[in-house]
Formats: structure tokens, sequence, C-alpha cells
């Protein structure tokens, strides 16, 4: 068996990492918002005011920080007016981005801050500039947060809501180098500032402005946005009309029109989707490179605002709805991402994975004809991070790792990374050979041991995957493989798994 020496200095915390940094993203797409999140008063499922409560159960499971709505590309054709008032009475729109449909609009603005009230989430709304107007973007912040007896305050109590909501996170459009505009870089950095300046902070509301970002590795568009924002570091420098910009990555083993198959796939694809997600460490440390020579302080922030894996839909479905299974697989292109996450936290303030029921890599999935809800592997590991929110990061560092050769770079076959909050640390641990386990020793420096537990998420196979009247074939379970080492800790961490270590500190 192969051994891999991990060091972690416990009495060296660095940056915080960010709540944030576990965000969710749900948009008008397939079932994500009807039949996920939103079933309607009339439902025989358990609701409140037309919102799934065994949905909103599950989540608060994971200590949700944020949602993002109302997309991804539908938020540059959403016009928020439309989705206030009388239900029955809201006007429809076609849904052209995802399978052509029309929208009834019955989840709305009111709809989704109840939502995130439910969910104990921070709302994070997104915009419309593809087809939208200044002040249309202006109105409808104010509508959201403004609590005298202005017009939009006054339209907001009209239609139910007395007191404003607080609304931090505000995406000034979505995507704007395709679905939100086909706009060059130089167009759109200048209308993100015309935009954010009239996304105006409402009496004790703050509003976190994201400017939309680049996709993958476009270090150009980063560029124009960081450069229109001026001189950052300058003295006297006034507060910048944006205060983050986003960047976009989505995990897949082939090209866009055969992306891979979620459930069927063999060793080779294996190693190739899990090469693909290490990828966003260098894309994160390309574009703050990018981001640093504006912003050397780094004040502005970098949100990945999509990220995941994107497989062929399910035989089957709607090709629009981007419904896909979720296995063993996604779990671990989560963990990785995580780990880079921790690493890139001084910069990375946000990030939101696509999406969370029912598209994409989800949390949950519900079955349309008996609604019923399972909780999928990528949700499990969500569940086993929740210790590592607003923890201080500690540096992981991977002493001799194996790797194998994929898709032209070194894949390291352990991936790890580390926090501490309130004397407990918190390691997690990725093997991702597909056949052989590695013992882990945990080289800990600085502080004693007083105690630890552990959690394991692995199966027999690695395209295991949680269906309906099997809710737990991917499931974690108390590990006892943790025993004590003369330098820390020893793991005997299984193929294809992945596992956290809590560990309670001594001085």
């Amino acid at each position: 068996m192969s051994s891999t020496r991990i060091v972690i200095d416990l009495d060296l915390p660095g940056g915080t990492i960010s709540r944030h940094l576990y965000g969710h993203f749900a948009e008008h797409l397939g079932r994500s918002i009807y039949g996920g999140f939103f079933v309607g008063e009339d439902s025989e499922i358990a609701n409140e005011a037309g919102i799934r409560l065994d949905v909103v159960e599950a989540l608060r499971e994971l200590a949700i920080p944020n949602l993002r709505w109302p997309g991804g590309c539908f938020a540059d054709d959403y016009h928020w007016r439309d989705g206030v008032g009388p239900r029955e009475s809201r006007p429809r729109m076609v849904n052209s981005h995802w399978g052509d449909i029309v929208e009834d609009n019955s989840f709305g603005t009111h709809e989704f801050m109840r939502l995130c009230e439910l969910l104990g989430a921070d709302a994070y709304v997104n915009g419309n500039v593809g087809s939208g107007t200044v002040r249309e973007m202006s109105e409808w912040i104010e509508y959201l947060t403004r609590a005298d007896d202005s017009p939009m305050a006054v339209l907001r109590r009209e239609n139910g809501r007395d007191e404003p909501w607080r609304v931090p996170f505000f995406g000034i459009g979505n995507e704007a180098w395709g679905c939100g505009g086909n706009m060059r870089a130089e167009a759109y950095a200048d209308l993100a500032r015309q935009y954010a300046t009239y996304v105006r902070d409402h009496g004790e509301n703050r509003v976190y402005r994201i400017a939309a970002g680049a996709n993958v590795d476009d270090l150009d568009w980063t560029e124009a946005l960081m450069k229109a924002l001026g001189c950052l570091g300058c003295d006297g420098q006034g507060s910048s009309p944006y205060q983050a910009v986003s960047l976009h990555y989505y995990t897949m083993t082939g090209p866009w029109e055969r992306k891979g198959s979620a459930t069927d796939f063999d060793e080779d694809e294996w190693y190739l989707a899990l090469s693909r997600a290490f990828r966003i460490e260098q894309l994160l440390t390309r574009h703050s490179t990018v981001m640093d020579r504006h912003d050397p302080r780094k004040r502005v922030g970098l949100v990945l605002d999509e990220w995941g894996t994107w497989w062929d839909v399910e035989p089957g479905t709607n090709p629009g709805f981007l419904y896909q299974q979720n296995t063993l697989r996604d779990a671990l292109v989560a963990s990785v991402h995580f780990d880079a996450f921790h690493r890139h936290a001084d910069r990375l303030v946000m990030a939101n994975i696509a999406q969370t029921v029912n598209v994409l890599q989800a949390m949950l999935l519900t079955d349309p004809e008996t609604g019923a809800l399972v909780r999928t592997p990528t949700f499990h590991v969500f569940a086993m991070n929740v210790g590592h929110h607003d923890a201080r990061a500690l540096d992981a560092h991977v002493v001799d790792g194996d790797t194998r050769f994929v898709d032209g770079r070194d894949l390291p076959l352990i991936s790890a990374s580390a926090s501490t909050k309130d004397d407990v640390a918190l390691v997690s641990l990725s093997n991702l050979d597909v056949s052989e386990a590695r013992m882990v020793v945990l080289d800990l420096r600085g502080r004693s041991i007083e105690g630890w537990s552990a959690r394991l998420l692995t199966a027999e196979s690695t395209a295991a995957h949680n269906v309906p009247g099997e809710p737990d074939q991917v499931a974690p379970v108390d590990f006892d493989g943790v025993r004590r080492h003369e330098r820390g800790l020893q793991i005997e961490l299984p193929a294809h798994s992945y596992a956290t270590v809590s560990i309670q500190l001594g001085v």
C-alpha cells in the first residue's frame, strides 16, 4: 500500500474560509424551481406557501449560506415586475434558453425571498443587463430593500410585504460574453460600471455587486473588468461600482456536443473528469494573478458563481432540462474543488454550485411521479464540510504523493485541505485512485491532539448513486480507520473515497 504524508502546522492558521464558498444556485431551468423548490400551495407534498418543506429541511442540514437566483441565462430574459403581485394575474413568458417552455412566473421575488428566509440563507439576486434597463434594475433593488414610502416600497407593501428584505449580493448580469448579450469585454465593462451605479444601498442594506466575469480561461475578460475599475490602490480612491468579478467553469470529459455520461464511464473517463476538476486550481491562480496586478490589496473579490459537472442529460429526459444523475465521481469532483477553494480563500469570496435541485450537479433529486426526494453523493460532501465554514485555513502540504499522468498533466491521487475553528481542526482527504487504498500520515505540528473522529464516503462502484428506494447507496458512515502515529495520525484511506477527520486540539 502506497503511503502519503501531509504536513499541517496546526498553530499557523491563515485566512478565513468564507461560508459563502459553499453557496448554491437555483435557476428557472427544468425542474429546479417547479417540482424542485416550489410545488404550489395545492400540492399534496408538504409546503409553506408552495415551497417544498422537505427540500428546505434537507438544505438546512448543509447550513446553506446563500442562494443565487433567477439565473443563469434566464436572468437576462427575466423582468422582475412579471413575478410580483397576484399569481393569477402575472404575465407569462417564453423560457427560450431552457426547453423553450412557457414560464408562468408563479415563483417570483416574494417566493424567492421567503425561500431564503426558510433556508436561513443570504439572497444573491442576479439582475438583467442583457434585455433589461438601468431603471429596471434600480427599481428592483429599491423594491427589495427600501423601508420608507418610496414608489417601489409602496408597491412592495401593496403586494403583501411590509418590511424590506436584506439582499447582500447582487449580480450585474450573467455571462455577458454569451447568453447575456454576446458582448465584448470592454463594452460590458462600461455597462457594468453604469448598471452597478444604480444598484443603490437603501437604508441599512449594503449590496455587494458582482460583475459578470470570464468563462474558463478568458483572462482578457478579467483584465478588462479590473482595468475598468481604475486605480484601486491610489490614495483617496472612491468606492468601486462593483466589488467582485465572477468566473464560470464546468467539469466535463468530452466536447460540448458529447459531454459524457453521468453513470456510464470507464476508468480513463474517471481520471479525466478528476483531472479536469483539478484544473480549477490553475484557473483560480491565473485569474487571481490578473486581479493582483490591479488590486494588490485584494479589495475586489473573485466569485465562482457557476461550477460543477456537466454531463449529457439522462436518457428520455428533456435535453433542455439538464437533468443528470449524480455519482461518487461527482462527489470527488466537489471535494477537489473545495480543497482548491480553501487554498484561494484570500481572493475567492464566494462559489455557487450549479445547481441545487434536479439540474446538473444537484444536491437533491426529486421524482416527478412520486415526489420522493433523495440526497446525492455531492450533498454528502457539502454536509461533511460544514465545519470548514468561516474557519481559518491551514496549509496542508502533501509530501511524496503519487500522481497519474492524465490529459497532459500530473493528477495528484491524494487531495487534501484543512482548517481550524474553536480548538478543532478539520482535515478533508480524497483518494482519487480507482483501485488502490492509500496510507495517509497526517504530520501534525504545533499543537497536541486530544482526540478525533472521522467520517467516510465511498461505495463499491465508482458509478454508485442514490435513487428512490435505494437512497443510501452512497452515504457517509463513521470511520474507524484512523490511528495514532508518531507524527500525528495515520489513516488507511480506501480507494475512490472521501473522508473528513475532526481533531480536538490541545495546547
